[in-house]
């Protein structure tokens, strides 16, 4: 692979590790030939990809009786596959790669005024070493649709590449509730974009969860391009030992009424970093919009570190935007408290962070996720318990 990287210099890379990515270590997976399995599913749709390419599809009989496609953009024409529609130009280098080594992308259409009753489970396993993956996932909910997708990512202790780009266009008064769990091994990196389209009465819920990788990043792009669109974003994640995890946002009103709210919370230990960058802007016609941005840290050791940049673009009067940023440790007077009702020091941190991550774990879309991650958490702070005082 061949490409010009970007600057550590340029603001949207400001932070990152993109000095340290050599692309010439690593190689394209190989497609061993075998065609992908398929079966009825008694409850949520699954697909398996593995190595980047299809492993398993497992649907409800009764969708395909209701025009949803779940399966490989080669089996649709250009126009029902939906790519590159809304990554249109593709956000970075990165995306642009993307498009030119993804091996077959992932479809997902739900057809107009369709509710899906179980979710729809993506789960991508790199097994390889030395590997670099280009998932691409393709997400159109049609006019008055709603379905649930959970989007997981996982690998094993091998040093791995993956460079995800994920599209989702939400139609008039479509819902998508989309999970994005990245829970990759401490050797792998990931360079990952997704970019959204929510139209005219719209409602996007995008949760994502950061807990694995050496470095792992994700670029987020959310454009409201209808009137009175919605499109709320949340975020966990936490890093340990050497890690780096680094979220870049973009919340982008171009239309009259529309509403954004993001709200990432992250927690670092041992010698890990975490990064986010956001920005809201706000077009001339996008009159109404209200648009708000938080990020809270919370530092559990000395040596890690949290970088947090909200920035706000308004070009229109009658708005209401906000931003917000917080870096610090555990609260001492929540400790205090807790301390003074006997509670032990370490057990009284554990509470605060779990407490510290709440509100953004409810919030998760997908049935289990929050469990899920409210147990990955506390493997990590246990991890990290040496240097909780």
């Amino acid at each position: 692979m061949a490409a010009a990287l970007p600057s550590a210099e340029e603001e949207v890379w400001r932070y990152s590790r993109i000095a340290d990515l050599d692309l010439g270590e690593w190689k394209l997976a190989a497609d061993d030939g075998t065609a992908p399995s398929a079966s009825a599913a008694d409850g949520e749709a699954t697909v398996t990809i593995v190595d980047g390419h299809l492993a398993r599809v497992d649907v409800p009989a009764g969708w395909a009786d209701l025009g949803v496609t779940v399966g490989l953009a080669s089996s649709l024409d250009e126009s029902a596959s939906g790519l590159g529609t809304v990554a249109i130009d593709g956000p970075d280098v990165f995306a642009v790669l993307n498009d030119a080594f993804a091996a077959d992308p992932i479809v997902v259409s739900v057809p107009r005024g369709v509710t899906l009753d179980h979710p729809i489970v993506i789960h991508h396993e790199i097994t390889t070493a030395g590997i670099a993956v280009f998932p691409r996932l393709v997400i159109r909910i049609a006019e008055g649709a709603s379905a649930t997708v959970i989007d997981r990512v996982t690998s094993g202790p091998a040093r791995v590449l993956s460079v995800p780009l994920t599209e989702v266009s939400v139609a008039r008064g479509g819902r998508l509730d989309l999970a994005v769990v990245q829970e990759l091994g401490d050797a792998a990196w990931q360079l990952g974009s997704l970019v959204a389209d929510v139209g005219q009465e719209a409602n996007l819920r995008v949760g994502l969860v950061g807990l694995g990788g050496e470095y792992a990043r994700l670029r987020t792009d959310c454009r409201l391009s209808g009137r009175g669109a919605n499109g709320d974003l949340l975020a966990a994640y936490f890093g340990d030992g050497d890690q780096t995890l680094d979220f870049r946002t973009f919340q982008h009103h171009d239309a009259p009424d529309t509403t954004s709210n993001l709200l990432f919370k992250g927690a670092v230990g041992g010698r890990s970093r975490s990064v986010y960058t956001g920005l809201i802007r706000v077009e001339k016609e996008a009159r109404g919009t209200n648009a708000f941005q938080t990020n809270r840290n919370v530092k559990l050791s000395d040596d890690a570190w949290a970088e947090s940049v909200p920035n706000l673009e308004i070009e229109t009067n009658d708005v209401r935007c906000s931003h917000a940023s917080t870096v610090g440790p555990v609260d001492p007077e929540q400790r205090f408290y807790l301390e003074s009702r006997g509670v032990p020091p370490r057990t009284a941190d554990r509470l605060i962070v779990a407490g510290f991550f709440d509100e953004v774990i409810r919030g998760l879309p997908g049935e289990g996720v929050a469990a899920e991650v409210t147990g990955r958490i506390a493997t990590k702070l246990d991890r990290v318990a040496e240097d909780l005082s």
